[in-house]
Parts: structure tokens; C-alpha cells; sequence
């Protein structure tokens, strides 16, 4: 894919030009490609940890035939620090530059738990959509310390949430200026998955980004998914001290050493502590309510508010997960069989911490039974019940939230809302259940393993037109690409099923995207009452 011997082409935008290539993707469709395209000044020194600011204009012609580094971030699994802080730049992959109308935009933001994530070809090329007349816009934001450091002083300017403000400055370029690349700026869908699937939800609430887009897909995460809001703490203090500052809790003497410190130091830190993990904090920095509410404010008060009069209310939307979410946790719960079999004398831990804090010790006691039975049965918890624990957790981390959501459109919305299920298993080309459990599990559908069949990565090959795999792909892309266009994910590619908006009255029916196609009530619905029955005092809506 080197980009000297492919046709080059240039455009000129209101802010300078730009030199792209033109590509041939895996099953030879032709597109133009933009890489590294700048929507905001490179987020450093005094800019860093703050909202980011747009790009100024350039002259001459920006060479934007490859990608971005990836923002400065440790590996989830390697633990290896990569990347760097000049990171605030997208790309463009449009299948036509010049059509009779311009084309429907689809703008993808990347998961990795507001921790980890790259908008490069390596995970997210754009291969498969590229087979449809359509515009896909990839963007990187800030993740880690470096998007989500919050302080509460006001003076400071550092209320958190850097990162989601990426992204409404990203999907403000986008409005602006897709229309030079033959997109249709009245026409754009925002997607992502996971940590991607909740930035997605807020770009729906929040107000600053009214107008910007006309529809959203959030994949397997919301901002009803508990770990889409991290609690307010002193992570920003300790966070100095991790780094050698000595001196009081003042939050201007903190972002003044904080922003002497190498970005490659700030994200190699171990801040989560075991009762941060007991209470569901795997992250120490993501969303926060910010402190006070600036001109840039993204996230003013709970999310679970500003679902209810957001202003994407108005919008579709579709939605939905995998069917094995859970196989995500592998590695933290195999890694430490013995919490599984201390579960019995902590039982407390099942239940979410918001439950908690608003239930006695009794009623909280009274669910964690609830929860062992449905998910042990008679079986104590432990080790040996490795795969119950993960099904818990596509309840608990995943699918209980999903339905939160679609509970809340169903409340507030006036527009349709499409819930899906992915559930194809396929024995190799499901490439996220191989990186959380490698070959311990062979089968189940983990946690974002539908990527496999949106995006080319660097472990995809070309498959035979004829296998379950590649009618997957055309099944996803025609599902995707037929809701961007038209706001109904009807297509030829799912044949004369008829898949209708969810309803309050049959809140349970999805689509189940398998080796075939099928309406059915969904298979977790029952379990997710038992998670519902929680919150009678923190109602969900």
C-alpha cells in the first residue's frame, strides 16, 4: 500500500489543498483516499489536556496520502507506550468524487475505553464500505489522561472531556467541509463501537453538536453503559504525584507540573486501585460531568439526563451488540481465578455500584443472590464457572445498558430506533474473541468481534465470494450503508425480511445478523428484567 506508486489527486478546500491517492480496496473497488487531514492545531503545550482549536489554513499542498500516528496511549495489552500528542487529524474515503448527488456520509468513532484507539487502515481501513456509493470519515481524539484530565478550578480551562470535544470539533469539519469531497453535508451518520458506540450517544446529547449530523449507530456501548461516566475524583493529583510533583492539592500547581511532564510518562500510570475495580472502574480516565459548565461544555450533568430532551431524540438511530459481549473480560477474570472463587464472600461486588449507593446492605445482598442463581444456578461461584462470569458480564457491562437506551428512546424519541443483535460466529474471522481469548475459546461472538465485518484490519484476507464470512461483510455494509442512506436498514443484502422500529409494546424484538438473517425476540431480555428490577429508586430513564 505504499502510496509513490498510486495515482494521485488533489483537492482544494476553503482552508488549502490537500494531495490524496487513489486505492484499490481487497476486492478491487476503486476510492480516493485523504489521510491526515488536520481539523484542529496539534493539542500541545499550553493546548494540551484543554478543548481543542481549529486547524489554521495552509499554504502550499499538505501531503495527505497516509495516515496519522496514533494518539500517545500504553497498550491494554502490551503495556507498551506508543503514539504522540500531535494527533488531531482525520481521513477521508470517498468512492466517488464527482456523482450526480453527492454521497451519504458515515463518520466512525473508534473504541478502546476513552483509553486506547487509532483511526489508521491498520484496524479500521475502509475496504468493505467502499463496495457502496458512500463518504467514510475516520477521526482520531485525544484518549487517556490526555483527553479526559478534568480540574475543577474554572480559571484553568481544563473541565475534562478534551477528548469528546474532539470529537464535536471533528464532526464540525466534517458540516463544513465534506461537501469538497462530494459528500452531502445534509446527510451524515456518526457510528462507533464500544467506548466509540457511548462518544457516539454523546454526540447525540449533547448540545454542541445540534445540527451536525442526521442520524447515529451506537455498537455495543452507550451513555446509559455504566462505565460511560467516570466518577469525579482526585485521579489529576495523584496523577502528579505518580510523576515526582511533591507539593499541595492545588489544581493550578497540578496542570503546572502536569504540563512538564513527557505525554509518554502521564500514560504509563497505575491509578486503579482494587476498590476502584470492585465498584466496575477498569479506566482512571474517561467521561466526567464536567465541574462547571463552560462555553465548551459537553457533558453539563448526567448523561442519563440529557438523554431524555437531547435534541437526537428527533433523529434515527440504530442499535444494539454482540451476542457474547462478555468474552471481553477474558483476560481480567482467567487472569485471577481466585476472585471468582472468593465471589461468595464478597457478593456485593455483582451489583452495580449506582444500585448500591441507593440501596440497604439487605436489598443489595437480596440482588447479588438474584444474580448468582440466574447466573451459577446452585452452584456457588468460581473458577471452575469461568464462562458464567463472562455471560454475567454481557449482561452487566454490556446488554443491560443497550436496553437502557433503547427503554429511553422509546420514552422520549419521536424517531425510529432499529435494535440488532450480531450473533455470527465464525471459527477465524472473528478477530476481537482471538485477541481477548486466543485459542482458550473457539466459539461465542465477543465484544466487538462485528468490526471484523465492517472494516478491513491487518489480520483480514480476501475471502471467497462464497463463504459465510464474505456474505456477512455484504450483509453488515448493505445493513450500515442502507440506514446512512436512507434511514431505514431494510436492504437487499437481509432479502424480504421485514424489520420494523422497535415499539414500547414489543420493546424485545431485533434483528439477529447470524449465518442467516432473523427477526427474533431477544434471547437475553429475560435476564435483563432481573438487572432492570434494580433500579426502581434510580430509575433508568
Amino acid at each position: 500500500m505504499m502510496s509513490e506508486s498510486l495515482e494521485t489527486c488533489e483537492l482544494t478546500l476553503p482552508v488549502g489543498k490537500i494531495k490524496g491517492v487513489k486505492r484499490l480496496s481487497l476486492y478491487d473497488d476503486p476510492y480516493y483516499s485523504f489521510e491526515k487531514v488536520p481539523f484542529a492545531k496539534p493539542p500541545l503545550g499550553e493546548l494540551r489536556f484543554r478543548a481543542p482549536v481549529p486547524a489554521d489554513p495552509w499554504s502550499g499542498i499538505l501531503d495527505c496520502t497516509h495516515y496519522a500516528e496514533k494518539p500517545t496511549q500504553r497498550g491494554l495489552q502490551t503495556g507498551v507506550v506508543e503514539g504522540g500528542e500531535d494527533c488531531l487529524y482525520l481521513n477521508v474515503y470517498s468512492k466517488k468524487l464527482k456523482s450526480d448527488k453527492p454521497l451519504p456520509v458515515m463518520v466512525y468513532i473508534y473504541g478502546g475505553g476513552f483509553t486506547v484507539g487509532e483511526a489508521t487502515r491498520k484496524l479500521y481501513g475502509p475496504d468493505y464500505f467502499m463496495a457502496k456509493d458512500v463518504i467514510l470519515v475516520t477521526l482520531n481524539y485525544r484518549v487517556d489522561c490526555l483527553g479526559f484530565l478534568s480540574l475543577k478550578d474554572p480559571s484553568l480551562k481544563v473541565p475534562g472531556n478534551a477528548g469528546l470535544k474532539d470529537q464535536v470539533l471533528a464532526l464540525k469539519w466534517v458540516k463544513q467541509y465534506i461537501s469538497n469531497f462530494n459528500g452531502d453535508d445534509s446527510n451524515i451518520t456518526v457510528f462507533g463501537d464500544s467506548a466509540g458506540g457511548s462518544s457516539t450517544h454523546f454526540m447525540m446529547c449533547t448540545n454542541q453538536t445540534r445540527g451536525l449530523f442526521h442520524k447515529a449507530i451506537p455498537m455495543s456501548g452507550t451513555v446509559h453503559n455504566y462505565w460511560a461516566i467516570n466518577p469525579t475524583e482526585d485521579f489529576a493529583f495523584r496523577l502528579a504525584q505518580q510523576n515526582g510533583f511533591t507539593g499541595e492539592n492545588n489544581d493550578a500547581k497540578v496542570l503546572e507540573y502536569l504540563l512538564g511532564v513527557p505525554a509518554t510518562d502521564l500514560v504509563n500510570h497505575s491509578l486503579i486501585l482494587p476498590e476502584h475495580q470492585r465498584n466496575g472502574l477498569v479506566f482512571a480516565f474517561g467521561p466526567t460531568v464536567e465541574p462547571y459548565v463552560g462555553e465548551d461544555c459537553v457533558v453539563p450533568k448526567p448523561p442519563v439526563e440529557m438523554a431524555r430532551d437531547a435534541w437526537s431524540n428527533d433523529l434515527p438511530v440504530m442499535l444494539g451488540g454482540t451476542s457474547f459481549e462478555g468474552l471481553f473480560m477474558y483476560p481480567a477474570v482467567s487472569a485471577n481465578p481466585k476472585a471468582l472463587d472468593d465471589l461468595s464472600k464478597d457478593p456485593l461486588s455483582l451489583v452495580p455500584v449506582e444500585v448500591r449507593e441507593v440501596s440497604s446492605e439487605k436489598e443489595s445482598l437480596e440482588y447479588s443472590q438474584r444474580l448468582i442463581k440466574a447466573y451459577f444456578g446452585d452452584s456457588p461461584p468460581s473458577s471452575a464457572l469461568l464462562m458464567n462470569m463472562l455471560d454475567l458480564h454481557s449482561y452487566k457491562t454490556y446488554w443491560h445498558g443497550y436496553n437502557r437506551t433503547l427503554n429511553a428512546r422509546l420514552t422520549y424519541a419521536k424517531a425510529p430506533t432499529y435494535y440488532y443483535r450480531f450473533d455470527f460466529d465464525s471459527p477465524n474471522f472473528n478477530f476481537y474473541r482471538t485477541k481477548f481469548c486466543g485459542d482458550k475459546v473457539k466459539t461465542g461472538v465477543a465484544h466487538a468481534d462485528d468490526l471484523s465485518y465492517l472494516f478491513r484490519n491487518v489480520g483480514s484476507w480476501k475471502l471467497e465470494k462464497t463463504s459465510a464470512e464474505y456474505r456477512t461483510i455484504e450483509r453488515m455494509i448493505g445493513i450500515w450503508t442502507a440506514f446512512a442512506a436512507t434511514s431505514d436498514p431494510n436492504c437487499p443484502e437481509i432479502g424480504h425480511l421485514d424489520w420494523r422500529p422497535s415499539t414500547k409494546d414489543d420493546s424485545k424484538r431485533v434483528i439477529n445478523i447470524s449465518s442467516d438473517v432473523s427477526i427474533i425476540d431477544l434471547p437475553e431480555y429475560e435476564k435483563i428484567q432481573i438487572w432492570d428490577s434494580f433500579y426502581t429508586r434510580n430509575p433508568l430513564i
